[in-house]
């Protein structure tokens, strides 16, 4: 089987040798399979559901195939109006994800969306982002994993959201986006804890 991720900058490669250490949780994913399945990792920093689309990177990722495709964004969305990659939450970025969750199905695949972690930060902007995603997902009764809510509860677990990260998971600067590696495998460990109840026809190739 052949597992695509797409979205941000939360969940693509990153070079080892970025000098802020940042990571996607999206370079975590293989390792939990068994070597049946392989996950190509097409998400790309700074983009935007819309973006993602105009440059070409959706088709591409289409052009591969995918048994299965995680779809998270959101994050560069929720960028003010007059920026080229902003999206409406109640308007043109739920007609983007139709648009993922349609093509994936026309092309043979399961799609997955995914609603992006949380900021650190006080307030979190990226809450009418997941409820747009989550009403998406109702509608076109496709699977959702809710990382929003999981790394919410996470946060509190290790202190509050603001501070909680910000010694051993965040990346090397004052920023409230981002991941070292810790912190990315923490995100990719949540998204896997629920990936095999959105779609039961990976548990086989996990990994014991």
């Amino acid at each position: 089987m052949h597992l695509v991720i797409v979205g941000d900058s939360t969940v693509c490669n990153w070079p080892l040798s970025d000098p802020l250490h940042r990571s996607g949780w999206g370079m975590h994913i293989q390792s939990y399979f068994q070597p049946g399945l392989t996950v190509s990792n097409l998400a790309a920093s700074g983009r935007s559901t819309k973006t993602f689309i105009t440059e070409g990177r959706w088709a591409k990722a289409l052009a591969e195939k995918p048994d299965v495709v995680l779809i998270q964004f959101g994050h560069n969305d929720s960028h003010v109006a007059t920026n080229p990659e902003a999206t409406s939450a109640t308007g043109d970025f739920r007609d983007y994800l139709r648009r993922y969750i349609d093509d994936t199905r026309d092309s043979g695949g399961v799609p997955v969306l995914v609603t992006p972690m949380c900021r650190r930060t006080a307030t979190d902007n990226l809450v009418p982002y997941a409820d747009a995603m989550k009403a998406v997902a109702a509608e076109k009764k496709v699977a959702l994993i809710d990382l929003h809510a999981a790394s919410a509860t996470l946060y509190a677990e290790l202190g509050d959201r603001v501070n909680s990260l910000a010694a051993n998971l965040a990346s090397g600067q004052p920023d409230p986006t981002h991941f070292n590696a810790d912190g990315a495998r923490a995100m990719a460990r949540l998204v896997m804890d629920r990936l095999p109840d959105a779609v039961p026809a990976l548990r086989p190739l996990l990994r014991p």
